[in-house]
């Protein structure tokens, strides 16, 4: 017997009771850090083809770029980037060459005629970039359980039922900020 637990796109693994983590989402949810949006599977492709169409590049160095201009919010690995510029060397869209021991991309004619007939607007650095406003509530949640865990585990019971109530009057709080 099948049991669907979610779209075709859901991998994510699922905890006891088939629940996905902390507040359903599980840690690799659909969002990014501070609740922001996460990269697609296409933003790869897009974000390095509009890099290169501003200088050519190495792998490492359009990783780095990438996280530069989400402000840390988007750190694409090794795993994402390259097979992503193999796909568009393979599609014809980029070419590679060896420069001072180093693989550098750049795009060819049929690359640099995809990018400028791409209409996607803002590249994808700009909707994933986080600015300096954001905030990890998914941090410091997990900074607070630790804390509370401590406090149950080496408190006395008196710390216990003082922790029991500071927390209680922080979510009423939070659901007050809500209600604004």
């Amino acid at each position: 017997m099948s049991h669907d637990h979610g779209d075709a796109q859901d991998h994510e693994p699922r905890g006891p009771r088939g629940r996905r983590g902390f507040g359903g989402r599980g840690h690799r949810g659909r969002r990014g850090p501070g609740g922001g949006p996460r990269a697609n599977r296409g933003d790869a492709r897009a974000a390095i083809l509009a890099l290169l169409a501003e200088e050519p590049m190495h792998g490492y160095q359009v990783m780095h770029e990438l996280a530069e201009r989400t402000n840390g919010a988007w750190q694409p690995s090794p795993g994402s980037i390259y097979p992503a510029l193999r796909q568009l060397a393979h599609d014809g869209l980029v070419s590679s060459s060896d420069q001072d021991g180093r693989r550098v991309f750049e795009l060819t004619d049929a690359g640099r005629s995809a990018v400028a007939d791409s209409d996607q607007g803002a590249p994808p650095w700009e909707r994933l970039a986080a600015s300096p406003a954001d905030v990890d509530l998914r941090q410091t949640l997990f900074s607070v359980a630790a804390a509370a865990k401590q406090v149950v585990t080496s408190g006395t019971a008196e710390q216990v039922m003082r922790a029991d109530e500071i927390l209680t009057e922080t979510r009423k709080r939070l659901y007050q900020l809500l209600a604004e």
